[in-house]
């Protein structure tokens, strides 16, 4: 479950949409907490590596908020477990489509949350494709 909350709240902040998600910010929260790796400080990326993020962040929201109104109509525990599942494969699929790791592409996510100048290349790489 944390590689789920942390690839969808990269996702999220990379295409502006993090409003109104707090419980899978307070989630990623916590397994970045978990893990010591997670709060590395931010490393150099290539410009390749940031397009496919910038890439594979746009079909996440898409995707992610699709399952975020699934999520919300679906009752019971076991159901919304099976949309999250659903959801994380979905997202992974896209990730690995994309040219990059989960590991990698979270890495990214956290490092734009850091680094405001990269946030903005990422974000006008996005507007461009």
């Amino acid at each position: 479950m944390p590689r789920f909350t942390a690839l969808f709240s990269a996702a999220l902040l990379a295409t502006g949409l993090m409003t109104g998600v707090a419980q899978a910010q307070q989630s990623a929260d916590t397994a970045q907490s978990q893990s010591p790796s997670a709060q590395a400080p931010a490393q150099d990326f290539s410009d390749d590596q940031l397009q496919q993020f910038a890439d594979a962040s746009q079909e996440i929201a898409v995707v992610s908020q699709e399952y975020t109104e699934r999520l919300q109509s679906a009752e019971g525990e076991e159901a919304q477990q099976e949309v999250r599942a659903e959801a994380n494969e979905e997202m992974i699929q896209i990730v690995e489509n994309s040219g990059l790791d989960v590991d990698t592409f979270n890495s990214i996510g956290q490092a734009i949350q850091q680094n405001p100048e990269m946030m903005q290349r990422v974000q006008k790489m996005a507007g461009q494709s």
